[in-house]
C-alpha cells in the first residue's frame, strides 16, 4: 500500500514538473500589417467597360494575414478574393476605404480614391431617389387637396393619400418631423439622413427591390424601400403607432414619391386590385427643386 501511495505522489509531482513546462507560442499575436504588406497584398482592380472606368471593382487580400473589409459606396465585402461587384451607382470622385484588423486587435485604414467615368448596370430608381447624387425629399403639401387628400394618415389602400384619417401636417403625430423636416438620399453609402425642424438629425442607409412584374393581387406597388438605423419622416402607421421601415412604393418620379403600408387590420380585409378595400397608411413626398 505504501508503494502504491509513493507511486501516487511521485506521478502527482511529475504532472505538476510537466504543467509547469513553457508552452510554446505557435500563434504568437504580432504587431500591425505594415505599408509593405498592404501594398503587396491588398488588390483594388477597377473594371474598364467601354473605355471608360466603371462602377465595378474587384477586391483580393490574398495572403495577408489578418481580417480585411473593403467599404465602397454599397456598402461593404470581406473576402480574400472575388469577382468585380458593383460598387458605385453614380460617376465621379469616388473613395474605398480598406479596414484591417490586426494580429494585435488594433485597426489599420487606409483610403483609395477613384473616378468612376460612368456608371454601368444602374437601376433607374437610383437616380429617382438620388437625383446626380444625393436628393433631398419634403412633405409634399402641394399633393393636399380640397378632396381629402393628406399627406400623411390612413387611407384606402387604393387612395391618393390619407383620406379617412389624415392630416396637412405630421407634426403632431412625430414632433420635429412635419412639414420643414427635410430627407435626404445619397447614392454614395446609401446613406439616408433625416433633419428634422429642430435642427436634430438621424442618420442611417435605405435600400430598394423594385418588382420585376406586377405583384400579385397587389399591382398598384412597383417595389419596396426599406430603411435601416433611421427611416422616413413621421414613420409610425396610423393604426397601432409602430415605427415602419418597409415601405410600398406606390409613384416614384423625379418629382413625387408616395409610399404606403397595408396596416394590420388592412391585412385582415384587403381583397386583391380593385376587388375589395384595404386599410393602410400613406406617406406623400417631394423633390427639392
Amino acid at each position: 500500500m505504501k508503494s502504491i501511495r509513493r507511486l501516487v505522489v511521485f506521478v502527482a509531482a511529475t504532472l505538476v514538473l510537466v504543467s509547469c513546462e513553457p508552452v510554446e507560442k505557435r500563434n504568437e499575436m504580432k504587431g500591425k500589417v505594415t505599408d509593405a504588406e498592404i501594398t503587396q497584398y491588398i488588390k483594388i482592380e477597377q473594371q474598364m467597360r467601354e473605355g471608360q472606368r466603371s462602377n465595378f471593382f474587384r477586391f483580393s487580400s490574398d495572403g495577408l494575414k489578418a481580417n480585411v473589409q473593403f467599404k465602397h459606396g454599397l456598402g461593404t465585402v470581406t473576402v480574400s478574393s472575388m469577382g468585380f461587384i458593383q460598387c458605385f451607382v453614380v460617376a465621379g470622385e469616388q473613395e474605398i476605404v480598406v479596414n484591417i484588423l490586426n494580429p494585435d486587435a488594433s485597426t489599420t485604414s487606409k483610403t483609395y480614391s477613384y473616378t468612376v467615368d460612368e456608371a454601368f448596370d444602374v437601376a433607374p430608381e437610383w437616380a429617382l431617389f438620388c437625383g446626380d447624387g444625393s436628393k433631398t425629399w419634403v412633405w409634399d403639401v402641394d399633393g393636399a387637396d380640397e378632396n381629402g387628400v393628406n399627406i400623411h394618415g390612413m387611407g384606402d389602400v387604393f387612395d391618393a393619400g390619407g383620406t379617412w384619417w389624415g392630416i396637412p401636417d405630421p407634426e403632431s403625430r412625430v414632433a420635429g418631423e412635419g412639414v420643414g423636416a427635410t430627407l435626404t438620399f445619397s447614392a454614395v453609402g446609401s446613406a439616408l439622413t433625416k433633419i428634422r425642424t429642430d435642427g436634430s438629425k438621424e442618420a442611417g442607409q435605405f435600400s430598394f427591390s423594385m418588382y420585376e412584374k406586377p405583384k400579385e393581387g397587389f399591382s398598384i406597388t412597383h417595389g419596396q424601400l426599406s430603411t435601416v438605423e433611421a427611416t422616413i419622416l413621421a414613420a409610425r402607421n396610423t393604426k397601432g403607432g409602430e415605427v415602419e421601415n418597409k415601405f410600398e412604393i406606390i409613384e416614384l418620379t423625379e418629382n413625387t414619391m408616395h409610399l404606403l403600408v397595408v396596416d394590420m387590420d388592412g391585412r385582415d380585409s384587403y381583397k386583391p386590385d380593385n376587388e375589395g378595400w384595404g386599410q393602410a397608411t400613406h406617406w406623400l413626398f417631394k423633390a427639392v427643386e
